[in-house]
């Protein structure tokens, strides 16, 4: 595993210098599912014990889109919502952070879903989930912005709109699209094991569309779950049972100990960027965002194993000042920030 060093000038990861071949614009759309989750106001409690919670945005696929909003890149949001105040919050939320929700829907018969999420005193999380069906899930093809997709120079989504029809239909016809129109196709796995009927549905719904991603991330738990309890650290069992021949860049996240890369040409590790953590929720979401940052601009970026790194670097110190604020889309960092960070680690 090579641990090379990174150099600190990270000035040659401009947003808006196509340096790589996209044939068109940069924009990255994200689809699946916008929430609601209410955060206690002490942490180290469970559920029944917080004595209040602060709403915060949530939903893996719309904090990718506002993480790359908020570092100056172009984004848009595809996904269902309830025809609600808090779907309606939502949906001005991502506008005035400046991402496109014009593939946003509204559902008169579903509720915008709610996530309660306790925050152990490791600032880990835990999750109850009240979806039944929530709108997210209601999401029919037909209500696809086709245009929107077409537009994208990346698709990106996650597991969790695999679950329920008609939104898991929806997916796999969204992606499709996007395969046809050029996109580079993004997914983080983002296991939510709750949603899921079974540990063998989630296994199996999760790896049924491993094979059409050219950017996958993956957490080391993850790993172990979609192996079956196999070493998520063994590069063997990475590269043997999850990396596939047309992934252009397998991403593993490790938390504060920074990431893993694997390419067709190359793999390595990129150290994290030391914080104190308050709350991990949307780490995973921010380090995506600040990649696909990247990657969208500099769609060649996983050929070129110094440029990768830092560009791995930046997504690192992105999910790394996430932790340091209360839930996800309020703690996405500036580029600002970003490089402020990176100074003060170097």
């Amino acid at each position: 595993m090579a641990d090379k060093p990174i150099s600190d000038g990270l000035n040659g990861l401009s947003l808006h210098s196509n340096g790589g071949s996209a044939t068109k614009g940069s924009l990255v759309v994200c689809f699946g599912e916008m929430l609601i989750d209410f955060v206690p106001s002490v942490s180290g409690v469970s559920l029944a014990e917080a004595p209040s919670f602060q709403k915060a945005p949530g939903g893996a696929p719309a904090n990718v889109a506002v993480g790359i909003s908020r570092l100056g890149g172009s984004s848009a949001f595809i996904g269902k919502v309830g025809d609600d105040e808090f779907g309606h919050m939502l949906a001005d939320i991502l506008q005035e952070n400046k991402v496109n929700n014009s593939g946003m829907r509204f559902d008169q018969n579903a509720r915008t879903a709610l996530a309660f999420v306790t925050l152990r005193s490791d600032g880990e999380r835990e999750f109850m989930f009240f979806r039944n069906p929530s709108a997210d899930m209601l999401l029919h093809e037909s209500e696809l912005d086709v245009n929107l997709i077409k537009q994208a120079s990346i698709f990106h989504y996650g597991s969790i709109s695999l679950i329920d029809e008609p939104c898991k239909s929806t997916h796999l016809a969204a992606m499709s699209l996007a395969k046809k129109s050029g996109c580079i196709l993004s997914y983080d796995v983002n296991l939510r094991l709750p949603l899921w009927p079974s540990a063998d549905a989630a296994r199996e719904g999760i790896m049924s569309i491993w094979d059409q991603a050219d950017v996958i991330k993956v957490s080391e738990d993850e790993i172990t779950f979609l192996t079956g309890g196999d070493d998520p650290y063994d590069d063997n069992v990475v590269l043997n049972k999850l990396f596939h021949p047309k992934l252009k860049l397998l991403l593993v996240s490790e938390g504060p100990d920074g990431c893993r890369y694997y390419t067709q040409q190359f793999k390595g590790r990129v150290p994290g960027v030391k914080v104190k953590a308050v709350d991990t929720t949307g780490a995973g979401d921010a380090f995506v965002g600040g990649i696909l940052s990247v990657l969208a601009s500099d769609t060649n970026l996983y050929k070129d194993e110094t440029r990768l790194r830092e560009a791995l670097l930046f997504a690192n110190a992105c999910g790394a000042l996430t932790v340091t604020k209360k839930g996800a889309i309020p703690a996405m960092p500036t580029r600002e920030e970003i490089h402020k960070i990176l100074k003060c680690d170097s």
